[in-house]
């Protein structure tokens, strides 16, 4: 006496949840560049970027229908970059991957002394070197709020902190920041003060 399921009662009840093409392609058209630095600001390699800003929207995709509209989009996908570069980060084969190429790893050699000669003309690389002074906790806060141009609010709801603590982290950040750009000016007038 079992009744048969009635299939059109059964899609009824269960909504058909459908994120348009053209919805996502604004988003990822809109948002790529965002996606695209924000990673590699949190310690993505560039031979890696193409795949995990894929990984993002990827997820972006999946989860659109559950997005609620609570915080802007940027900082929602902002996170969701956050979790896939920490993913990336804790993964085994980032953290012992050995080149074994004997020409990459001159390629590499090279491109390391060439970088380190020329850091002078390179602005980007003097950045880089002064955000490694920054602990991983004040540099996000610090790049969201510089680079990013998210507000106070928007960080702390973004990796749930308080808003003190979005303050706190960035006035230090901020404190490190300003020594290492002081730091690097005075190495660099010493230099030219001694010819070199």
């Amino acid at each position: 006496m079992d009744k048969e399921p009635d299939p059109a009662k059964e899609s009824a009840s269960v909504p058909e949840v459908a994120v348009p093409d053209a919805d996502f392609r604004a988003l990822y058209e809109t948002h790529f560049r965002l996606v695209w630095s924000a990673l590699a600001r949190l310690g993505v390699r560039e031979a890696d970027l193409m795949d995990l800003t894929q990984k993002v929207f990827l997820t972006a995709y999946l989860r659109l229908p559950e997005f609620e509209g609570r915080s802007k989009l940027s900082t929602w996908l902002w996170g969701i970059c956050r979790r896939v570069a920490t993913g990336y980060r804790r993964s085994s084969s980032v953290r012992f991957e050995i080149s074994t190429d004997p020409a990459s790893l001159a390629e590499s050699t090279d491109e390391l002394v060439a970088g380190v000669s020329d850091i002078d003309s390179e602005h980007g690389a003097d950045v880089e070197r002064i955000l490694g002074k920054i602990s991983e906790a004040q540099r996000l806060v610090f790049v969201l709020f510089e680079v990013d141009e998210l507000d106070g609010p928007e960080i702390a709801s973004l990796l749930g902190i308080s808003l003190g603590t979005v303050r706190s982290r960035l006035r230090y950040a901020r404190l490190t920041f300003r020594r290492e750009v002081q730091r690097l000016a005075l190495e660099r007038a010493s230099r030219k003060k001694s010819g070199r």
